[in-house]
């Protein structure tokens, strides 16, 4: 399998606006790919910023109410997660092409699912009473 030239183009630091190595690890900012406002574009893309809203209003959720984790929250918190991963791959892989809409709600998806299994990881790897 081959990588879809723009990733290319990223580790050869070719884009425009894009973070240089290794910051294109946690997001590429690639223009086409990002949100923008008045000609200014976001700091993050598409698929970040709807992971960082629906992680922030989560934990906020969370902080106000009691939300208790069991199996089947942490199955749906996977099930969550997977509508990104199948975008990202199959761009990745440049089986299709996605866009901006598509990258928000999977990314609003991955958001919640990603604090919850956070969560699910703290309450297993710090014990409540020290």
């Amino acid at each position: 399998m081959q990588l879809n030239p723009i990733y290319l183009d990223l580790i050869d630091e070719k884009i425009d606006g894009a973070y240089k190595f290794p910051f294109y690890l946690f997001c590429h900012r690639i223009p086409e790919r990002t949100f923008n406002l008045k000609g200014h574009y976001f700091p993050i893309c598409a698929r970040c910023t709807g992971i960082w809203i629906s992680g922030i209003g989560f934990i906020i959720l969370t902080t106000f109410s009691t939300i208790t984790l069991n199996m089947m929250g942490v199955l749906l918190a996977i099930l969550m997660i997977i509508p990104m991963l199948i975008d990202g791959i199959s761009q990745l892989f440049g089986k299709r092409d996605s866009n901006n809409t598509i990258r928000f709600f999977t990314g609003l998806l991955a958001g919640t699912g990603i604090v919850v299994i956070g969560n699910l990881l703290r309450f297993l790897l710090i014990p409540y009473n020290l």
